[in-house]
Parts: C-alpha cells; sequence; structure tokens
C-alpha cells in the first residue's frame, strides 16, 4: 500500500493541476488586463525595465512564454498563460502539501487503509480545489501579474521543506534547504511575499532537529525573524549598498572608469564565497558550510536583477528610474520614489513639522565622477505627536476624515503649539482602534471572508453596507452586517460577481483547523507551522504594510499566500470529518462519503458562485480604451497622461501590438523625474523627441522640485520668458527663504503664449471654418501657489512647440493637472486638444466641439472590446474605467451639439451606437443617460427616449424603495442618495414635459407619489 500511495498521490496530485489549469486557460483575459499588467506585458515582451523595484524573473520567464505568440497581438495571451499554468502548479504542490500534512496525522508505521489512503487523498483533493477556486487566487491566475508566480514559488518553498523533513537525517538531506535558498533568491526577482514563508521554513526545521522546549521555541521564532530581517534589509539591498561603496571609491577615489568598483567588489565576493566553501568543507563544518551555499544560491537567484541595469543601459523606450548604474539600482530597489512611512515609531497625521532634515545622498553620473546632486530630505516632528506603532500618519484630508471615523477620534487631548495655537493629539487608543477595525477588519478579514464566507459584490467599499463587504447569503446573518437585503436593487441584487457561500468553506477550514491541532505531538507541530504561514503572509503583511485610508484598489492579492495556508486546513477538515464518521461507517465509505460532500459543498460550490465573475476569455475593452485613448488623436501627437489605467494599457498598445507609435505619452506623475524628463528627449519609435528648453542640467535631482509663485510682475508675460527666468543660473532670479535656502521662484501668474494663427491653419489644429475664432495669444491666470517639477515641464513642452506637433490631454485627469488651460480645450474622443480657440466653461464640460472630428472618431474609430456581448463579465474597475473616460456624457455632448447644428439624423446614431456599445445591462445606469433622453426628444426619437425614460424612472423607484425599506439608523446614511434619486425623478418628470409626454409624466409621478405614501404612514 505504500508503494500504492506514492503513485495514487502523484496522479490525483496531477488531476488537480489540470483541472486547475484548464479552470484558468479557460478563464483567461486574451489581451492585457487594467493596472500594471499592461505594464509587466510590455517589459517582458521588449525586456524593458517597469516600475520598481521591478520583476527580472518574471520578465525573463514572461519573455520566454511571449516568444511562442503567433503575432505580437497575442503576445499578452502567452503571459496570460504563463500566470494560469504557474497557478496551477500552485495548485498541485499544494495537493502534495496537504496529502503531506494529512499523512503525518494517519500514519503509525504501519501500511495505510483503503480508507485513509481514500481520506488523504480527499483531504488533498478537496483542500486545492478550493483553493483553485477561491476569488483572489483565481483573479491573479488569468492575468499577466505578477502574483501568480510569486504564488508559485511560495508554494513549492513550503513544499520543499516538507520534502526536506522526509529525509532529514539522511546523507546529502541538506540539498534540499540549498534548493530552498535558490528559490528565495530567484523568487527576489517576482516579489519578495515569498520570503514571508522563511519563519514557517525555520521551525520545520527546528521541530525535525530538536525537541521543542518553551526557549527554543522563542529561540527559533527569534531565529526566523533574524534570517527574515538578514535577507530582507541585508542581503537584498545589503549586497548592492557594499557594491555602491566600492564604485565611490574606484570611481571618485582612484579615478577609475565606471563599474569598476563593482567588478571588483563582484570578483571579491564571488572569490570570498568560493574559500569559504572550501574552508568549511575541509574542516567539516556542515552547518556553516550550509549557510555559505544558501547565502550563495540565494545571491546567484537574486542575481537576475543584473537584467535591470543591462537592459537600461540599452536605454529602452520604456526604462523607469534609469537604473543603469549600481547607485540608481540602489534608491530602484528600495523604492525610493514611493516615499517612506512610519512602522514602529513616528508621527500623527496631525503632527506639526518641527524641521526638514538633509539625510543620504543622491548620486548622479557627471564628468566621470559620481557627484551628489542632492540629499533626501526628511521631516522631523514635534515629538509631543509621535508615539509607538503609528497606523495613523497620513496628512491628507481625506485620509484625515477616515482616521477619525474608523478610529473614532475624540479632541480631548489639547497640546498648545509654538505659533499659539492649539492642536488634539489622537489617544493610542483611537490609533489601535484605526489598526483593528480599518486595517485588520476591512483590509485583511473582510478579503479573508470573501474568500471563504462569501463577497457582496466587487465594487469598492469604503465601509458603508452597500459596496464590497462580505456576505454569507444566509438572511439573519447578512442582515446585522449589511442590513435588510429584501428590497435591494436589481443592479446589486443581480451582480455577477455577488457570490455566497454559506460559511462552508470557513466552517470545513476551522475543523480542519482544531483537528490538526487536536492531533497529538505532530500535530500540534505542523499546526503551528501552517499558523505561521498563516499569520506572516496575513496579520504580518498588514503590520507591514500600514496602509491608509481610501486605497485607490483593493488590496486582497497581497494576502493570497494567508489564504493558501487557510486552504490547507480546509482540506485537513476532510479529515477531521472522515475521523468521526469512520467510527460510525466502514472507513471506505466514511472516506467516500466525506470526500465526495466536501467536493460538492466546498470547491463544486465556489466554482459555481465564482466562475461568472471571473471568466475574463472574452474581454478586450482594456486594449480598446487604449485604442481610443490613442486614435483620438491627429498624427505625430503629444499625449499627457496621469494614473495607471490611462497610461499601461497605452504603453502595451504602443509597444507590443505596434498601434500609433507616432504618439508620444506624456504620463505627468512620471515626468517630476529628471530620468523620465531625459528620456522624452530621444526619439522612440516613429515619435520625434520632444522639445523642452530646460536641459539635463535643469532638472537634476533637488533642481527646481517644487517652486513658489510670487507676484512680482504687473500685468501678463510670455511663458517662455518666465520659464527662461526660471531656468536661470543667476542669483538675482533666486527667492531667499526663511532658512536661508534659495530657490527658483516663479515670477507671476498671469502668463500667454503667442499663436501664429497661419500656422495652426495650415498644421490641422484649428480648421479653417474656425480661424475666425482664433485668438492671438492664449493667455491664463495660474491659481495655484506653487509649481512642481513636472508642472513646470508640462508648461516647458506647450511654450516650446510651437505648436508643430498637436497636444493633448486624456479625459481622464482632474482639471488640476490641466493648468488652467482647459479653456483652450477642444474633445476629440478620449482626450482634450489643446486649440487657440476659447471655450467658456458650461458646468462640468470642458472645452468645444468639432462635432466632424468628433463624429468621426466616434463612430469610425471607436472600439470597445466585446462589452456588449453575453459573455462577457464587466467587474467594477472597468466600469469606472468607462466613466472616467466618459464615454456616455460624451456621446451625449455630441449628439447635443448635433441637435444644434440641424443634424438630427445624426444625433440619433451617436446615441444609438453608444447604447448599443455601452447597454445598460452592463454599464448600470447613471446621470449621463438622463442627457440621452433628451436628445433623442429633441432629435424626434420619442420612442427611444420614452423606453430608456422608463427604465431610468425604474432604477431610481428601485433605489428609493430600497432606502426607504432600511431601518432609520441606515436610512440616515442614505439621506444623499435619495435626494440624489428625487432629483434625479424631478429631472425624467421635466424631460417629459419638454417631450410633451404628458401621459407619461402623470403616470410616473403618480408611481412615485405612491411609493413615497406607502413609506410616510
Amino acid at each position: 500500500m505504500k508503494s500504492n500511495y506514492k503513485l495514487v498521490n502523484n496522479v490525483l496530485g496531477w488531476v488537480a493541476f489540470f483541472i486547475a489549469a484548464i479552470t484558468y486557460l479557460l478563464t483567461i483575459e486574451p489581451t492585457a488586463s487594467l493596472w500594471d499588467c499592461g505594464e509587466f506585458i510590455t517589459t517582458a515582451y521588449g525586456l524593458e525595465v517597469g516600475h520598481p523595484p521591478g520583476a527580472p524573473l518574471f520578465m525573463i520567464m514572461a519573455r520566454f512564454f511571449a516568444l511562442f505568440a503567433p503575432s505580437p497581438s497575442e503576445a499578452a495571451l502567452m503571459v496570460n498563460v504563463m500566470s494560469a499554468l504557474a497557478s496551477a502548479f500552485t495548485i498541485l504542490f499544494l495537493f502534495w502539501t496537504i496529502t503531506h500534512l494529512a499523512k503525518k496525522l494517519v500514519d503509525k508505521g504501519e501500511e495505510l487503509s483503503k480508507g485513509n489512503l481514500f481520506a488523504i487523498m480527499g483531504t488533498g483533493m478537496v483542500g486545492a480545489l478550493a483553493y483553485t477556486f477561491s476569488d483572489t487566487f483565481w483573479f491573479s491566475a488569468v492575468e499577466g501579474e505578477v502574483y501568480a508566480l510569486s504564488s508559485l514559488f511560495t508554494a513549492i518553498v513550503f513544499w520543499a521543506m516538507l520534502k526536506w523533513e522526509d529525509v532529514a537525517d539522511e546523507k546529502y538531506a541538506n540539498r534540499w534547504i540549498i534548493l530552498i535558498a535558490y528559490l528565495m533568491g530567484l523568487s527576489i526577482g517576482v516579489h519578495l511575499l515569498n520570503l514571508l514563508a522563511i519563519p514557517a521554513i525555520v521551525f520545520v526545521y527546528y521541530f525535525k532537529k530538536y525537541e521543542p522546549t518553551r526557549n527554543g521555541i522563542i529561540a527559533a521564532g527569534a531565529i526566523a525573524v533574524a534570517i527574515l530581517g538578514v535577507v530582507m534589509y541585508g542581503v537584498i539591498p545589503g549586497v548592492v549598498k557594499v557594491a555602491s561603496w566600492f564604485e565611490l571609491m574606484f570611481v571618485n577615489g582612484f579615478g577609475l572608469p565606471y563599474n569598476t568598483g563593482v567588478m571588483v567588489y563582484a570578483v571579491l565576493l564571488i572569490s570570498f564565497v568560493i574559500w569559504a566553501i572550501n574552508y568549511t568543507i575541509k574542516k567539516n563544518y556542515v552547518v556553516l558550510n550550509t549557510i555559505v551555499t544558501a547565502f550563495m544560491v540565494i545571491v546567484i537567484g537574486y542575481s537576475s536583477f543584473a537584467m535591470i541595469v543591462i537592459r537600461s543601459s540599452a536605454n529602452p523606450p520604456m526604462d523607469e528610474n534609469n537604473p543603469d548604474n549600481v547607485f540608481a539600482l540602489l534608491s530602484y530597489l528600495n523604492r525610493e520614489q514611493y516615499g517612506d512611512r512610519p512602522l514602529m515609531y513616528g508621527e500623527y497625521y496631525n503632527a506639526p513639522a518641527v524641521d526638514l532634515v538633509e539625510t543620504k545622498p543622491n548620486y548622479i553620473q557627471k564628468n566621470n565622477k559620481y557627484v551628489i546632486a542632492s540629499r533626501k530630505q526628511k521631516y522631523e516632528f514635534d515629538p509631543r505627536f509621535e508615539t509607538l506603532f503609528p497606523r495613523m500618519y497620513s496628512s491628507r484630508d481625506n485620509h484625515v476624515r477616515e482616521y477619525e471615523f474608523w478610529g473614532n477620534v475624540k479632541k480631548d487631548n489639547p497640546i498648545a503649539l509654538s505659533n499659539g495655537e492649539v492642536a488634539y493629539k489622537p489617544s493610542f487608543g483611537s490609533n489601535l482602534q484605526f489598526f483593528f477595525k480599518y486595517q485588520v477588519g476591512w483590509m485583511y478579514w473582510r478579503y479573508f471572508m470573501w474568500n471563504f464566507v462569501g463577497r457582496q459584490n466587487d465594487i469598492q467599499g469604503h465601509g458603508g453596507i452597500l459596496h464590497g463587504n462580505w456576505v454569507s447569503g444566509i438572511p439573519f446573518v447578512d442582515r446585522a452586517k449589511v442590513g435588510n437585503e429584501d428590497k435591494l436593487y436589481p443592479e446589486l441584487k443581480n451582480k455577477k460577481s455577488r457570490n455566497n457561500y454559506f460559511f462552508l468553506p470557513f466552517i470545513l477550514g476551522l475543523i480542519g483547523l482544531i483537528y490538526q491541532f487536536r492531533s497529538g505531538k505532530k500535530g500540534k507541530q505542523d499546526f503551528s507551522i501552517v499558523m505561521l504561514l498563516f499569520f506572516f503572509t496575513g496579520l504580518a503583511i498588514v503590520v507591514y504594510l500600514n496602509q491608509y485610508p481610501q486605497q485607490p484598489r483593493e488590496r486582497d492579492y497581497a494576502y493570497a499566500g494567508s489564504f493558501y495556508a487557510f486552504a490547507i486546513w480546509i482540506g485537513l477538515g476532510v479529515m477531521g470529518l472522515y475521523q468521526s464518521l469512520k467510527k460510525k461507517m466502514p472507513e471506505v465509505l466514511s472516506a467516500g462519503l466525506i470526500t465526495g460532500l466536501c467536493l460538492v459543498a466546498v470547491p463544486g460550490l465556489m466554482a459555481q458562485q465564482n466562475w461568472d465573475d471571473h471568466d475574463r476569455s472574452g474581454r478586450y475593452a482594456t486594449l480598446a480604451y487604449a485604442k481610443n485613448y490613442l486614435n483620438s488623436c491627429a498624427p505625430n501627437a503629444i499625449l499627457f497622461t496621469y494614473g495607471d489605467n490611462d497610461t499601461f494599457p497605452l504603453w502595451y498598445a504602443q509597444e507590443v501590438e505596434g498601434i500609433r507609435r507616432d504618439i508620444r505619452i506624456v504620463n505627468l506623475s512620471l515626468l517630476a523625474g529628471d530620468w523620465y524628463i531625459n528620456q522624452m528627449r530621444n526619439k522612440a519609435y516613429d515619435s520625434d523627441p520632444i522639445p523642452m528648453s530646460f536641459g539635463p542640467e535643469k532638472v537634476e535631482p533637488g533642481k527646481r522640485e517644487q517652486i513658489p509663485i510670487l507676484e512680482r510682475l504687473e500685468g501678463e508675460e510670455s511663458l517662455q520668458e518666465m520659464l527662461n527666468f526660471v531656468a536661470s543660473d543667476n542669483k538675482a532670479s533666486k527667492v531667499e527663504m526663511q532658512t536661508g535656502r534659495k530657490l527658483d521662484y516663479f515670477p507671476g501668474r498671469n502668463v500667454y503664449i503667442p499663436v501664429d494663427s497661419a500656422k495652426v491653419v495650415n498644421n490641422g489644429t484649428v480648421r479653417p471654418d474656425d480661424a475666425h475664432l482664433i485668438k492671438k495669444k492664449l493667455d491664463w491666470k495660474i491659481k495655484r501657489n506653487y509649481l512642481y517639477k513636472n508642472d513646470i515641464m508640462v508648461y516647458d513642452i506647450i511654450a516650446n512647440n510651437n505648436w508643430e506637433r498637436p497636444i493633448y490631454f486624456s479625459v481622464g485627469m482632474g482639471t488640476s493637472s490641466f493648468l488652467g488651460l482647459e479653456k483652450y480645450f477642444q474633445l476629440e474622443g478620449a482626450a482634450y486638444r489643446l486649440v487657440p480657440i476659447e471655450t467658456k466653461s458650461n458646468g462640468l464640460e470642458i472645452g468645444r466641439i468639432d462635432t466632424d472630428i468628433l463624429y468621426d472618431n466616434f463612430m469610425n474609430k471607436f472600439e470597445f472590446g466585446r462589452i456588449k456581448e453575453p459573455d462577457v463579465y464587466m467587474d467594477q474597475f472597468h466600469i469606472l474605467t468607462i466613466n472616467i473616460m466618459s464615454f456616455r456624457s460624451n456621446y451625449s455632448r455630441l449628439a447635443s451639439q448635433l441637435n444644434d447644428e440641424g443634424k438630427m439624423e445624426k444625433a440619433v446614431k451617436v446615441l444609438d451606437r453608444c447604447m448599443e456599445e455601452l447597454p445598460t445591462s452592463k454599464i448600470p445606469y447613471d446621470n449621463s443617460l438622463i442627457g440621452f433622453i433628451q436628445e433623442y426628444y429633441r432629435a424626434g426619437a420619442v420612442d427611444k427616449a420614452n423606453a430608456l425614460f422608463d427604465e431610468m424612472a425604474q432604477q431610481s423607484y428601485d433605489k428609493l424603495n430600497y432606502y426607504f425599506s432600511l431601518q432609520p439608523e441606515l436610512a440616515k446614511s442614505f439621506r444623499n442618495e435619495q435626494e440624489r434619486e428625487i432629483r434625479v425623478v424631478q429631472m425624467l418628470l421635466g424631460l417629459a414635459e419638454m417631450g410633451e409626454q404628458k401621459e407619461l409624466k402623470d403616470k410616473t409621478q403618480q408611481k412615485f407619489e405612491l411609493l413615497f405614501k406607502s413609506y410616510a404612514e
């Protein structure tokens, strides 16, 4: 039976693999996804450099898979296939991990009975498939991101340590430890999450080699944390840090060429390791030899980061942070561009800054030396407002509001400040309350419950009862958490992302957890190991990340390792139930019955609930958004973008699929970096260099990062002259601050750009028919008190472009990013074009419309990536992206303008296309559809207007009916939503009157009056 165990274990492990692989391959996205996926696929396809701290091993492996793509348009699919297969292999190793742990609980040195064998395999299958179909893991398995590959490394490492446990007393057993160290080193080139398995691995070693004692467990815990700290804060930055010392000495001290010190250091390090290995072998220092060898293979695995430096030195089009030397690489690895956050000691959110101190230097290459361009700056705060374990530290207004809400902050601790004002220090109790309620409860426990109890929907929530909560599907339980949902409106009630597991996976996991803990000495030891993995990949990450509120997206992917550990307990729950049932029934029958029931009740239920909202197989929306941004632009344009989702998909479209390479994308967030500014000076594919007057020496780190605006000039001045003043190194162009430091400044608020009217007509910026609207100059007033480096560079690019190339701003930006130029915008699709025609602001509408251009773009060039098809699910971030891109409101604007011009037939076609491509069955109703009703009426399409009117009215009716049905305390929190829906109804009634639809108006008004009356009684 022992030989049968090995065979059956291997075969069923591969069965689990194939189930997972088929699931993921059937549901992968066929192109790039939102967020970082477009960037990762792009860096892999062209071996380019992505955002810090990089993922070079992912890049190399994804490049290998991309080689098998029949065409560039299928490269993303092949990278997604890699994620799917990596996830399936994770399931394979999870199966073998669970069966290993389960076998230890029933193995008494005798041959396994058929019942025990059946139960062990059922344990592995249920646990592995539960994780296969879990919400978070499935999401990462079907897109080109690092988390699937990172999970695979965690699974292999944990399984390998259990394999070592089997042969720990045999000769050469330590080779498993060396393999684990090498895998750890490799995993650094994917993501650091895998390192969090180290504490669990240390305890596997401890329990195998030593008799557990209280002091021994404490010592093992300390060693585990120490090893984790050494790798994370010693090896990863330390190897490069020491290299920087050598580099500085050899280049600046000895006058040798760049990289000499790095090469000398590499030779010395390799030589030392070789000597140490030989020495420990000769002296028979087994433990020391293992440590040195482990260090060596970690560094070998970690050396994948050499790819980052090598490719950066080649200056590819995407070269984020330009880490082409050891100092830039160190900054890149430390993620310095993202700033710091306090961890164990630091300030509260309202701590007054008392000083700004300079810290470590920022070296750049200049004149064959490394020179200090600037020093990092750090605020020092009033120590009275500092605390241990600071959780509430961000001073942004929206964060402060959330701190005070979640932490229930009381203003009862006044502290007098040096300026005579009084500030209220939050209590440590509020600090802990925020930690437990928000960081643990909302940002971890909620995600855990999503995976094993149920999920309300995929709308990002911030604490309310409607969005993003965990729910179970058991009415009385859910009612206590999210209120009475009997009258929940269909938009949310019927959402595919509403998944109910009725606590079944959670309960089975608890049974497994308790069963393992109560299974004698071996059980307790293995329970401790799994618990360590669960803790360090869950709550420990919560503590380390110290997340501020109002995160831009849900962060459940960070805790996938913790959910992996719980899946082990789900599997062991089968064994626990089997052990109870076999006392009353034959073993084989008990094992078969429990396994079958658990397969249906847990992974079967999870697959059934999750499939429809995790299936991305027909969705091409992200690529369509990118094409729409790019195809909104005239040839050879400069397109300013701002965030991840209006930049990364565009990079993918250009770099991988070769779409519109004549356009230069300029990301405003990155434009604050000297490296990015300098990259814009280079030609990229069909896009010529960006014109700028600020040379590289003017934008070095520390120069013109933030400059004040001082009104030293009367009247207005040319923008170019103002920029020349800012760029001047003349002492007279500086202002002395209170600290004695001299800063560049902007000497006025009123600026202008001259316009060559003949040029803008000849090059197509303005149509000849609109030539009479051209202004002699673009003038505006800067309303800010400061300009940042990226603001200055936007102005410099515009001023020096001199109307040669079309300039666009993406529609997804906040108006502050328009820098006061929005009155000169012309909407041409998913971007605004800068034109020398002034348009007065009209509410929320920005810029003017040229109906011929916009009609052509909307009707002939825009794509929507199969959004309308029945097999496509649109998750909340796709819906949000569509809203940010203002598709509906801009189609409505075009229809309105066409109606104004008497082109009613065209107006109806515009509205019809938008309703066809973005149907309300996929993109929920919003207020922009009110404009559709109005324009349908104006164009004479009364039936279409009435049909949409009825749908909108019913939507408002359903929402109000739900709000009114809530208990008074909950209903109060929806007062704004109630008022909004009432305003919608009022606008609808007004439109019915405008369209002379008296019967429709009266019927609708009566319907709502009855609704109000029913709740007023």
